[in-house]
């Protein structure tokens, strides 16, 4: 009858501990530290089981001392170390006698045997693994992998155009950077500044003179951050760094175009050696522009 009521105790803590962690994994908030979680309510119900399942057999057996948990322990601490009691250190004490001190012949402990011996058969396969049948994933190569990945996250980068900004940016001169300029152009600029960049609302954009400074770090920053006090908008939350770069290039190309009914110059007259990138090479493999108009 003690049994029975012992099995079923059990079985119902086993049961909690199951639901309990099934439960909270199934409707845990925050995936984030819910497996921690998890498992610290794994280990904690496990416990509390155990600390139950220890008080059902010291209250059954009377095991006071508790030797039905303790010996099984202290023997397993025993084949660990194989130590001698001191009750029985008579039997291994040596002959030698030194001013009193005598000697005992311990056995050496089988953990560090096992690990003596582990570390010789690793050192044996890490050479086999490393100089003989391979490199093993040596420093060297290691390297090249850790920078081939971080080419190619570059790369990825560069194309979301995540490194454009105002102090990288570059004039792109290919044909399928200017269509897609001209593009976004004709969408979002005419209205302002004519179909030809000749100027409306907005000032002229092919002449020599620049309300906020010319070159394709300023154009990018202008359509970027816009200009309020003038009525330009900031573009950026509308248009990706790729395409305010391709929009600028597209408006560097208009210089020069001499558009019908251009309006009047505005702002100062533009040198391009107060930029300090006087040309660029394109992206998508086109050659150098210069950047007369800046």
């Amino acid at each position: 009858m003690k049994n029975e009521r012992k099995f079923s105790f059990i079985s119902i803590l086993w049961f909690f501990l199951v639901f309990s962690t099934t439960n909270f994994a199934a409707t845990g908030a925050n995936e984030s530290y819910g497996s921690v979680l998890k498992i610290v309510i794994a280990i904690t119900a496990f416990l509390i089981a155990f600390v139950f399942w220890l008080v059902l057999v010291y209250a059954e057996s009377n095991d006071v001392k508790g030797e039905k948990i303790i010996t099984p322990f202290s023997k397993f601490i025993h084949s660990l170390t194989q130590s001698v009691s001191i009750q029985e250190e008579e039997d291994i004490m040596l002959d030698h006698d030194f001013d009193g001190i005598r000697e005992l012949d311990n056995k050496i402990p089988p953990w560090w045997t096992a690990l003596f011996y582990g570390a010789i058969v690793f050192g044996v396969l890490y050479m086999i693994n490393y100089h003989i049948i391979g490199d093993g994933n040596v420093q060297y190569n290691e390297y090249q992998q850790e920078v081939q990945a971080a080419q190619l996250q570059a790369e990825l980068l560069s194309k979301s155009g995540a490194l454009i900004s105002e102090e990288t940016v570059t004039v792109l001169t290919d044909a399928i950077s200017l269509v897609s300029g001209k593009d976004i152009f004709t969408k979002n600029c005419v209205a302002c500044h004519g179909a030809g960049g000749e100027g409306i609302v907005g000032p002229n954009l092919t002449d020599d003179y620049w309300i906020n400074g010319g070159g394709i770090k300023n154009i990018f920053r202008t359509i970027s951050d816009g200009v309020t006090a003038k009525g330009m908008i900031s573009w950026k939350s509308q248009l990706s760094p790729n395409q305010i770069q391709e929009v600028g290039s597209f408006i560097i190309s208009l210089y020069g175009t001499n558009p019908p009914n251009p309006k009047a110059p505005e702002g100062e007259k533009w040198d391009s050696s107060q930029e300090n990138t006087n040309t660029a090479t394109s992206d998508n493999g086109g050659g150098k522009v210069s950047q007369a108009k800046l």
